[in-house]
């Protein structure tokens, strides 16, 4: 194994398993080596880097000639057959001209770029990343894919030397040519997103009991700290106004939140519904799962919490539009990658 390969890997598994930069099968890294890009495969997590071959071989060369047309829903080539996909990302790592390129869904910066004043937020926080060494950029929300890749173009057009792009209610790209760098521009983003951002602590509730009919097969959700998305008012009222604040929850925790003010609500509800939701939220008494509810879903309503648990009550949030929630649930790509996310 090469090097850069090995110490790629071992960046990825430190990166993936930080539930405060990767959840899940989200996020991505990868590198150039010469018309080859190494770029993660769809629905493959990087926290598993070191446990199994979750990068495939993208020919560049063919990739880079069809963003230079401005094909930009152009599929990736493979180098070879390889059991995963590429990353439906791919052309946003291809366009960056940096060696190696990571895509973090990192907490701390989502904590800005949901807010509905995101951008003003951004640019704040550019005046204090000015050291240099660090050219910021800021893209409103696009679907992921080429919606993204020609945006992300267009950036790159006007200021070639961008190596921070923030993603309005997704993440942050960091571009570099060397891990030490990607690791300083990460420090330093982390560092100044993390300013003026409150962590509010929630009480750890004594959880009621069930009050559930066996049938229905529901158990608490394991984290504790998540209890207080249903049992904390403040919370429990953003479940509907701010559910999808980004592409991610989409995808894997549906577009809508099922809330009930107590059990017999939803009992009552129920009964109109030909199939029961794997989540939902009863008010006062608890989130409840069902135990087919798998661990990339843990996941992402453990990012749901620690991205809300970072906004002040009164703060307006700018969720994803049904537009934009329906152009990813009816994604083929996307499907594909909750599909092997599990």
């Amino acid at each position: 194994m090469a090097s850069l390969e090995k110490n790629i890997i071992e960046l990825c598994t430190k990166l993936g398993k930080n539930a405060l930069l990767v959840q899940g099968a989200g996020g991505n890294i990868s590198w150039k080596e010469g018309d080859i890009l190494w770029v993660k495969g769809s629905g493959a997590w990087l926290a598993h880097a070191n446990q199994s071959n979750i990068f495939v071989p993208v020919n560049l060369s063919r990739l880079t000639k069809a963003l230079l047309k401005n094909d930009f829903d152009v599929q990736p080539e493979l180098v070879g057959v390889h059991s995963l996909s590429p990353s439906i990302e791919t052309a946003l790592h291809a366009l960056m001209p940096q060696k190696i390129v990571a895509h973090l869904h990192a907490i701390e910066a989502l904590a800005h770029l949901i807010h509905v004043d995101s951008q003003k937020r951004v640019f704040k926080i550019f005046e204090q990343l000015n050291n240099g060494m660090t050219h910021p950029a800021f893209i409103q929300y696009y679907k992921p894919g080429g919606q993204l890749a020609r945006e992300i173009h267009k950036t790159l057009t006007d200021n070639p030397k961008t190596n921070l792009i923030f993603l309005k209610n997704h993440g942050v790209i960091i571009g570099a040519d060397s891990i030490d760098e990607i690791n300083s521009l990460l420090k330093s983003l982390l560092s100044v997103c993390s300013r003026n951002i409150p962590t509010l602590v929630y009480e750890h509730y004594e959880l009621p009991a069930m009050e559930i009919e066996s049938t229905h097969e529901y158990i608490h959700f394991p984290d504790i700290e998540v209890q207080s998305l249903a049992l904390d008012p403040l919370l429990y009222g953003r479940l509907e106004k701010d559910w999808v604040l980004y592409p991610d929850h989409a995808v894997f925790l549906g577009a809508k939140s099922f809330t009930y003010s107590s059990w017999k609500d939803f009992f009552m509800q129920a009964n109109s519904l030909s199939l029961l939701p794997e989540l939902i939220f009863i008010e006062n008494k608890g989130v409840f799962i069902k135990p087919e509810f798998n661990s990339a879903k843990n996941a992402q309503l453990r990012c749901y919490f620690d991205v809300i648990r970072r906004v002040m009550p009164n703060e307006h949030l700018d969720p994803l539009s049904y537009a934009a929630i329906d152009a990813l649930l009816n994604w083929d790509a996307e499907k594909l990658r909750q599909k092997l996310a599990g």
